[in-house]
């Protein structure tokens, strides 16, 4: 591997996630970036953890699904591991599956059926928070080296940064977007029942808990009827 031509890629890669409208053009541009830019990889995904539920995010081609759905029915798995670790392992790499994985014993194998040859794993993370994991996958064994792995990590958390970067961003915008529409709901309702500022708050809110509502679809619903009837 080029180390400077891949810095030059890192820092072209870094503009480029910032440049991104929304959270999923951001994670479609990391996971194609890891196509692009690890040697060897030939599918790449993010996978979150809800619970016990697995999330599949940005995948480029299908067995990036089918295996986190394994590793979801299994309970065990690299990308797995990465992605619910607590100061622990923050990468993980399996450079063939040909052989068996004494640490993932059921998953090795049916890894190895789905056409899996090696695959790495790595925590995407901030000082703040843990946001899942960045899992890269060849169909050839014996691919990815320590060298792959540097790349992987990198590209990991320039990816980490973007992605919590993003979805603060969007946390932000739809935060704004509802404080606008309870506003202009609470107006409707002062207009329409001649009542203050905090009468009207009350009357949303007291709608919302009597109908298991929540208060920002309340709102949206008064602005789109013209009121609660």
């Amino acid at each position: 591997m080029n180390w400077a031509e891949f810095a030059q890629q890192m820092a072209s890669l870094a503009r480029d996630l910032l440049a991104q409208t929304s959270v999923d053009a951001t994670l479609e541009r990391i996971t194609a970036s890891a196509v692009e830019l690890v040697d060897g990889c030939d599918a790449a995904g993010i996978l979150v953890l809800h619970g016990s539920q697995v999330q599949t995010l940005a995948p480029t081609e299908q067995l990036v699904n089918d295996s986190d759905r394994l590793q979801e029915r299994l309970r065990e798995g690299p990308c797995f591991d990465a992605a619910r670790t607590k100061d622990g392992e923050r990468v993980f790499r399996i450079p063939d599956f040909t052989e068996k994985q004494p640490r993932w014993p059921a998953f090795g194998p049916q890894a190895h059926e789905l056409g899996i040859g090696s695959m790495m794993g790595f925590l995407l993370y901030t000082d703040e928070e843990e946001l899942g994991a960045l899992n890269i996958y060849s169909r050839r064994p014996g691919v990815f080296t320590e060298a792959s792995e540097l790349a992987g990590w990198l590209l990991a958390s320039h990816a980490a940064v973007s992605f919590s970067s993003a979805r603060t961003h969007s946390q932000l915008e739809k935060a704004l977007s509802t404080r606008h529409t309870i506003g202009e709901a609470m107006g409707i309702v002062m207009g329409s029942h001649r009542l203050s500022e905090d009468q009207a708050f009350d009357v949303l809110r007291r709608y919302s808990q009597e109908n298991n509502v929540k208060l920002r679809e309340v709102a949206r619903l008064v602005c789109e009827r013209g009121g609660l009837t």
